[in-house]
């Protein structure tokens, strides 16, 4: 048993499961700190400590393949390849999903808007004015005057103009309804 345990396989998988730990561990204490200091949810603190977990977590287990030589055969980089290949296919076959993962990243650390915003989203197909009730991985939530709730995919949020209404009704973008109203806008 003592000479399992010496072996510099068992040794450096162990520094690799600390290092990894302690690196997991950082980036929750430090998206605690962020999360606080920006006022953002620990909903969205969760998913960013959830998706930075994943990478984590998939980079120690290759690194520990790679400690336990599984790397010198040729099984194991085709196995590698062929999974790469059909991880391609499947990101470039919903390539919105992963558009919509990196959106959410994007709106979290650049902070455009934050959850109870009322937002006018100028889209031509479909203007929405709304307030947000949540800003999840793959969407946000929005909730209308009327009570219509609304999920809307961020990687629109970030590729459509967005206003930001602080508590009023309308936007200075509706010029049509402030032309009937203002002298200077004739």
């Amino acid at each position: 048993m003592k000479e399992i345990l010496i072996q510099p396989e068992v040794i450096a998988t162990l520094i690799i499961l600390f290092i990894a730990f302690i690196i997991h561990r950082s980036v929750i204490w430090s998206a605690g700190k962020l999360s606080k200091k920006v006022e953002r949810s620990k909903l969205r603190k969760q998913y960013l400590n959830r998706y930075v977990g994943y990478v984590i977590w998939s980079l120690t287990v290759i690194a520990i393949v790679f400690v336990w030589g599984l790397s010198r055969g040729e099984t194991f980089w085709v196995a590698l390849g062929s999974t790469f290949a059909v991880v391609g296919v499947a990101l470039f076959a919903n390539w919105s999903i992963l558009s919509n993962v990196t959106a959410s990243f994007i709106l979290y650390f650049t902070f455009p808007y934050k959850i109870g915003d009322r937002v006018r989203i100028h889209d031509k197909d479909l203007p929405v004015t709304a307030v947000i009730e949540d800003i999840k991985g793959f969407y946000t939530i929005l909730r209308t005057a009327e009570g219509e709730l609304i999920t809307y995919p961020n990687n629109l949020l970030l590729q459509k103009g967005v206003s930001i209404l602080y508590n009023r009704e309308e936007s200075i973008f509706d010029i049509d309804k402030h032309a009937e109203t203002d002298p200077t806008a004739r």
